[in-house]
């Protein structure tokens, strides 16, 4: 007699689209890991830009439809493939990445993209670990190497990200500089390391950093909006210095003269473009940097499940994040 095959409620993509093309579904099959999998009970998940560009079919690499989106997932364990050894059931863990989306009660994922969660850590926090952690570390120490000592500027420092690379930053000896767009979103870059906050809605903003940052200037500029900023973070760098593009969302134009007399350098950063290599030594700094204690995933806004379309839609059009955003499923 076959067995009655388990049911689940998840995030289905049928469509591309706005954020209403996130649906609520009851009773899609839990799915089953293979040889180098696990299965892993989803307790909360992190929205993701890139969420929000395969969904909206902007992202440069297609998805089959119909998908559930993310991939920064926090749980437990429930069952592992043949060939895997390093977790059981029952284990606390957070993934970069997964086989079968973590907007789901359920979610598979390869055994290699899946590391403990610390006790340190809730499992909103865990699920505010994977790119946001992994993109900061990647750009600042595998595509940049920042010296302490050296001025970072992030520039949109309150979502995921940011709040990530000021706590690395911080942690390894910069300067850290950092942006947003309200107060309560200053007040947190300023608890999670950054030295001075500046309000980028503020007409005099780009003023008050050249003013602080006297004749020393930016040496790393760390980008979550290049079409919009990156003209101005030419103008603010020092003499050789970087700008990191993490985010864009759209054209912009820049006058070329601002590079040339500083031998300035723009990057593009992607750390899905990362080898295993390298994302294993993400995961050893990130590790340690939660045993060690500085770093402290900051949870921002929460949504349940049949929220998903809120918070896509908030992270294009709201007021500003206050750390990460996450779906908490139980």
């Amino acid at each position: 007699m076959a067995t009655k095959k388990q049911l689940m409620k998840a995030i289905s993509v049928s469509e591309f689209g706005d954020p209403e093309v996130l649906k609520l579904k009851k009773d899609l099959p839990v799915p089953d890991p293979k040889e180098n999998e696990v299965l892993i009970k989803v307790h909360a998940c992190g929205v993701n830009a890139m969420d929000t560009y395969i969904r909206a079919g902007t992202y440069p690499e297609a998805q089959v439809l119909p998908y559930i989106p993310g991939t920064d997932v926090a749980g437990e364990i429930q069952k592992v493939g043949k060939h895997v050894d390093a977790f059981k059931k029952g284990d606390r863990v957070f993934t970069l990445g997964t086989v079968t989306g973590g907007y789901a009660e359920f979610t598979v994922a390869a055994a290699d993209t899946v590391f403990p969660l610390s006790a340190k850590l809730n499992f909103k926090q865990g699920a505010a670990i994977g790119v946001p952690y992994f993109t900061a570390y990647h750009a600042l120490f595998q595509r940049e190497v920042i010296k302490p000592g050296e001025t970072l500027l992030i520039h949109g420092a309150s979502g995921g990200v940011g709040m990530a690379a000021c706590q690395i930053a911080r942690a390894h000896g910069m300067t850290v500089l950092g942006t947003a767009g309200s107060e309560a979103g200053m007040n947190q870059i300023l608890k999670n390391g950054a030295h001075c906050v500046f309000n980028h809605r503020k007409r005099a903003y780009l003023y008050q950093i050249k003013e602080a940052t006297g004749t020393q200037n930016i040496d790393v500029i760390l980008e979550m909006l290049a079409n919009v900023n990156l003209s101005e973070d030419l103008k603010l760098l020092s003499k050789g210095g970087r700008v990191m593009i993490v985010g864009c969302r759209g054209l912009i134009e820049i006058n070329p003269n601002d590079m040339m007399l500083k031998e300035s350098i723009i990057r593009g950063i992607s750390f899905i473009s990362s080898s295993k290599e390298e994302m294993n030594a993400c995961a050893a700094a990130i590790l340690a940097g939660i045993e060690a204690g500085w770093l402290k995933p900051a949870v921002g806004h929460e949504y349940p499940l049949a929220k998903a379309a809120e918070a896509h839609k908030e992270m294009a059009e709201g007021p500003g994040s206050l750390g990460k955003r996450v779906i908490v499923i139980c």
